[in-house]
């Protein structure tokens, strides 16, 4: 907590007279970080264009790559993460957090089951599921061995899904 209250320049009295405890100070960190990465979520997979699973995936995790760029978004969504383990408030307020993020990616799984790409089967629910793991797991990646090219992950999502099976 020192190295957090060193960074803002403040005390740990200034720091705590503004967040209640510990845990309100992590969720707002975590709120700021995994806000971004639900809002890029939610834009590419709630976009008006059909551009196919690849591509939305694909720009998604781009944006992400550019937001972790800037400002460690990844490292911060895994310190939350850890924080959550020993936590279990802090962990039901993240569920809740995230929660809506693996809702968007179910709505795109629907609307392209609806259109034919993607089939019928499985359920919307578990391919959102695959998809959050997805995102998850490239936020890992990002905060822990960010070994990529960049653009390179994109790049394979959009090749393993094809908006146009035959290309």
């Amino acid at each position: 907590m020192q190295d957090l209250f060193d960074e803002v320049g403040l005390s740990a009295g200034a720091v705590y007279r503004y967040f209640g405890s510990k845990e309100d100070m992590v969720l707002a960190i975590a709120e700021e970080s995994l806000g971004e990465a639900i809002s890029i979520i939610h834009n590419f997979a709630m976009s008006p264009e059909n551009q196919g699973l690849g591509m939305a995936l694909g720009n998604a995790l781009e944006a992400l790559e550019r937001k972790h760029a800037k400002n460690q978004m990844a490292s911060i969504s895994m310190l939350s993460w850890a924080e959550a383990l020993r936590n279990p408030e802090l962990a039901r307020r993240g569920s809740d957090l995230v929660g809506p993020m693996r809702e968007d990616l179910t709505e795109l799984v629907r609307r392209l089951q609806s259109t034919g790409e993607l089939p019928q089967q499985p359920a919307p629910e578990a391919l959102g599921a695959v998809l959050m793991s997805v995102v998850s797991g490239f936020i890992l990646q990002l905060a822990l061995m960010d070994d990529q090219p960049e653009g390179a992950v994109a790049d394979a999502v959009r090749a393993l899904w094809p908006a146009d099976p035959d290309s």
